[in-house]
């Protein structure tokens, strides 16, 4: 599970940058073909918040669906999940979007 790290490591970006103030909130931004799973960094977000300033805070993830550019027959496509099809049928897409993993934003008290 990826997502205790990566949980981990937003936790302590967060609080290297609060100082140890209270966090009341934690925006993130995930994309869908991130390969990353909101559920699991929620659950992982109140194990790794146990015990610091942000305990008791809220993570809100922002899930953007992908977009992708068709190599074969030139179409611009939304890419709702992690998989990379056209609707022409080729696979040779081109991803534009939809990979970011990025805090955007983090209310304190």
């Amino acid at each position: 599970m990826h997502e205790l790290a990566i949980t981990q490591s937003i936790v302590d970006a967060v609080s290297d940058h609060t100082a140890g103030a209270s966090v009341r909130a934690v925006h993130v931004r995930v994309g869908r073909q991130s390969g990353v799973v909101a559920d699991s960094m929620r659950f992982c977000f109140d194990l790794v918040t146990d015990g610091t300033a942000l305990h008791g805070a809220r993570l809100d993830i922002e899930e953007p669906e992908g977009q992708a550019h068709c190599r074969d027959c030139g179409a611009d496509f939304t890419l709702p999940d992690l998989v990379l099809l056209c609707d022409c049928g080729s696979a040779d897409v081109q991803v534009l979007s939809g990979r970011e993993l990025s805090v955007t934003a983090v209310e304190v008290a």
